[in-house]
């Protein structure tokens, strides 16, 4: 996959991390579609702003009949809600976000294959997470909608083969971002996170490690005691 001269499709492009790939592109020698909920909100220029929710199956398609030159789509759109699974709301929030964080990506996915696949078959890259291997309460429901979205990600990418679509998964920690606005913790810089990941596609790399937190639980799955178990109560 070559940046320069793709044609780029990023969802939740009006903030965050796809203001970060909307600009990396751009240098890039990209032409880029910036979709957001609401289209006023791409201030980037040069970018196209394009009206997406990604739970609207209408805006979807329409996205679809409006784009189509796209070789690239980039998955980025996502919510939290921090919600425990036992907490009040937990259903309303695991809801919300596996709409979002799940049944989004697959939508758009399902969308734009054969948009890609006419276009030579390009590349669709998924915006994952740490999370996508390891729960804690404050955030299990956001943490199982990325566990989803891992799955969907690699199912993708079996049935997208054929078509010569490449697509990639990319896992990071904490970035410094809306989302992580009040995380006590050390936080990857977005534009870092996307540098990786725009290298990744260009080597036609299936998984993107971005950060040390990632690097560490993805060797941890490994383990006599995978870390996804959690530490033992003595």
């Amino acid at each position: 996959m070559r940046i320069e001269n793709s044609v780029a499709f990023v969802t939740g492009a009006n903030r965050g991390l796809g203001v970060a790939f909307a600009k990396a592109l751009l240098a890039g020698g990209a032409k880029v579609y910036a979709a957001a909920r609401d289209p006023d909100a791409v201030t980037l220029p040069g970018a196209i702003p394009i009206r997406l929710d990604v739970t609207n199956s209408r805006e979807i398609e329409a996205a679809a009949r409006a784009c189509g030159d796209v070789n690239l789509l980039i998955n980025n759109a996502g919510v939290s809600r921090g919600s425990a699974f036992l907490a009040p709301g937990a259903i309303e929030a695991a809801r919300a976000e596996m709409e979002t964080n799940f049944f989004g990506p697959l939508l758009v996915s399902r969308a734009f294959a054969p948009i890609l696949a006419g276009n030579g078959g390009g590349a669709v890259l998924n915006v994952l997470s740490a999370l996508s291997w390891i729960s804690f309460p404050g955030i299990a429901t956001y943490a199982a909608s990325k566990s989803a979205a891992w799955s969907l990600t690699n199912g993708l990418r079996n049935e997208l083969r054929a078509q010569g679509t490449q697509v990639t998964g990319l896992h990071v920690g904490f970035m410094d971002t809306d989302m992580a606005a009040g995380v006590d913790a050390p936080k990857s810089r977005p534009e870092d996170v996307v540098k990786l990941a725009l290298a990744a596609l260009e080597a036609d790399e299936e998984e993107v490690l971005a950060d040390e937190v990632s690097r560490s639980l993805k060797q941890g799955l490994s383990a006599e005691r995978g870390v996804y178990l959690g530490a033992r109560n003595r």
